[in-house]
This record gives structure tokens, sequence and C-alpha cells, in this order.
């Protein structure tokens, strides 16, 4: 089947396991890929993904509770992400009198949604280059605490210049590694309500065991609902507050799939350690790694002791537990499969020969910028 990953970070990007890798943002799917993808089958434009005017998929893909990514699923603000993703919520609700983690919950009306304090949904509604705005006045000889400083300050005037409207805010991400700059214009809606969750047999199903393995057979889901004041715009938590009307949504389809088909994930968060050198890689697989799974590996320990001797504490405790599990288990197979896969050993040879065809400095360039780099 043909892939893509489309991620977004405060940022949108797709990341292709089929043709073309990297980090591909939607304000430039127009120009630069667009071609690419219906060639692969897409029949959307680049305009039907992200579209300042009109709208887009980029107006369905939800920054949900700013960890996760959720997606509009009707026109009555309807939210579908992960279980892992709602499991705070859902653990918050829950009690050893109603279990909503072990038994599931669904909400049979409108009325019987649970409000969560602090919970937001946060919609992407512009995406905007400030490369160059970022970079005024930085120059190659500075220091790295003088550019970050410099930055700093570019940074806070483009906020104050950003013309937007009350309900917006304004947020600026450095991507590859502080050589672009990009302002999110976004939305954030403040009443997000808990409407279902699977029960544990089926929204954990496998665990940690299963986790960040493929095939992966658990209901990894649950639903929520954004709330909008009368003028579907943000509004604190009130029972007058009623469900957001989206821009776009995401029409659920039971016609399945076909192989060959077309497949795009759109989510948050876009971000790449695709250009690290064979020096950090070293580093991540040999000391960062290894510390960070064997301080988890003991903080789980102590947990579950107490966890299995009383429900209460297991309850209370289940969302912390299953945080700290989740990266664990990241960890332990990211340092198996970079290992595996022998990409240190790829990595240097790439930097060794093949990544000298990436660049498109001249020769003379190339040989001043060695020369410095030895004083």
């Amino acid at each position: 089947m043909k892939n893509f990953l489309l991620t977004l970070a405060m940022a949108f990007v797709i990341n292709s396991t089929y043709a073309g890798e990297g980090m591909w943002l939607p304000l430039f799917l127009k120009s630069l890929n667009e071609a690419e993808m219906q060639e692969l089958g897409m029949k959307l434009s680049a305009e039907d993904i992200y579209s300042v005017n009109q709208g887009s998929l980029k107006d369905a893909i939800v920054h949900f509770g700013g960890f996760c990514t959720s997606e509009l699923i009707s026109d009555q603000g309807l939210l579908l992400t992960n279980h892992h993703c709602g499991y705070g919520q859902i653990q918050s609700h829950s009690s050893i009198e109603n279990n909503y983690l072990k038994n599931g919950f669904w909400a049979k009306s409108l009325k019987e949604e649970l409000a969560n304090e602090g919970l937001s949904a946060t919609l992407i509604n512009e995406i905007i280059d400030v490369t160059k705005e970022a970079l005024v006045g930085v120059t190659d000889d500075m220091t790295t605490a003088e550019r970050a400083s410099a930055i700093e300050k570019n940074l806070t005037a483009i906020k104050t210049s950003t013309i937007k409207k009350d309900y917006q805010e304004v947020s600026i991400r450095p991507f590859f590694n502080g050589n672009q700059y990009f302002a999110f214009l976004t939305t954030k809606y403040l009443d997000v309500r808990l409407v279902g969750t699977p029960p544990e047999s089926i929204g954990k199903f496998g665990a940690d065991t299963d986790n960040w393995v493929w095939p992966r057979h658990t209901g990894d889901f649950s639903m929520f609902r954004i709330y909008a004041g009368a003028d579907n715009l943000p509004a604190e938590y009130s029972e007058d507050n009623i469900p957001y009307k989206p821009k776009h949504f995401l029409p659920v389809s039971t016609d399945g799939v076909e192989q060959g088909d077309f497949t795009m994930v759109f989510g948050f968060p876009g971000r790449t350690q695709e250009y690290l050198p064979a020096v950090a890689v070293e580093e991540i697989v040999e000391v960062l790694n290894p510390a960070k799974i064997s301080i988890r590996e003991k903080a789980l320990a102590i947990i579950d002791k107490y966890m299995r001797n009383d429900e209460a504490t297991r309850i209370q405790y289940a969302s912390k537990f299953a945080r700290v599990a989740n990266y664990w288990k990241k960890w332990i197979g990211e340092s198996l499969g970079l290992t595996k896969t022998k990409a240190i050993e790829k990595k240097r040879s790439f930097e060794k020969g093949d990544c000298k065809f990436l660049f498109k400095t001249s020769d003379i360039e190339m040989k001043s910028k060695k020369e410095k780099r030895k004083k």
C-alpha cells in the first residue's frame, strides 16, 4: 500500500514510507509535493488539505490537549482520538464505584458528557513562514548566545506585529535546528467533554507488551466533543455552551480499503531526528536511552507494587504509570531498531561520502568552511 505520514506539530508534516522522505509542511504542498502525491493515487488537491480561505483537512485535525492528535468526525464537534491520549481524563472521572478505566463509559446524551478541567483542543488557522524576519541581523560569526538573543528579540517583534483576532493565539516554532521558523495562528477551545471510551480489555489490549509493536490489535480510541459559545467561538465551560460546528470534518466511510489505495495520516506532533549525525545517534543508543530506561524501570516497579495492592491506588496512578511505561517501551524499541539496522554505521558511511552530493555549495565555499572549522 502506498503510505504517507502527514504529521502536524504545531505544524503539519508528511513523511512517506513509499517514496520521498522528510518533513512536508502543508503550506508548501502545492508547490513541492502535490504532483508526487497525486501520482501515488491521491485524489485530493493541496488546497483540499491546507487552505486559509476555505474549509480543508487541516480544520478537521485537532491538537488534543497539547500532546496528541484528534480528528473531528461530525458537524457537532465530535472528536476521535487515541485511548491513551484520553487516558488521563478517563482516569480522572473513575472511582471504585464507577471504574470507567476498567468498564468503559458512553454518554447516552449531550447532558451525560463529562467536562474536563484544563483540557483544550487547538485548531490551526494559518501557518506563516517567518524565517526571513526571525533571522534579521543574525550572522555566522555570532556566538550561540548572541544568535539566540537576536532571534528571541525578532520573534517577540513578529508576535506583536502579527494581525490576529481576539480569540486567536500566535506561537512561533523553529524547524531544522533553527534554520527555519514558522508562525502558527491558532484557536484554542477550552470546553472539551468526554463522550465515550471502551473498557480497558479493548482500549489497552496487549498493554505494554504490544505497545510500539507492529501489528498491534488494541482498540486504541476514545471520543470527546468540543463545545463553544453561542457564536461558535472558544468559551470557558458552561452548561449553556453548544457543540462546536467545524469548518470541515472527516466523514466516516464503511467502504473499507483495497490493495494499492493511497493513505495519508495527518497529525501532531511534527518533528524529526532524521538529520542527526552519527555521533548523536551513538549517544542515544549507548548513553541516553540506557539511562532513561533504567530510571523508568525502577519507577515502574515501585508504582506497580502499590497499584497491585490497592484498587483505589491503581486507579489514581493508572495515567502516570501509563505515561512512564509508554516512553520506557519506546526507548527500548528505539535502541533495538537502531542497533539491528546498524544505523550508526550507515550514518558514518553516509557522512564520509554520500552526503557531499546534498550540498550545492561551491568547492571554494566548502573549502573555506572547512578551514574555519579547523581554526
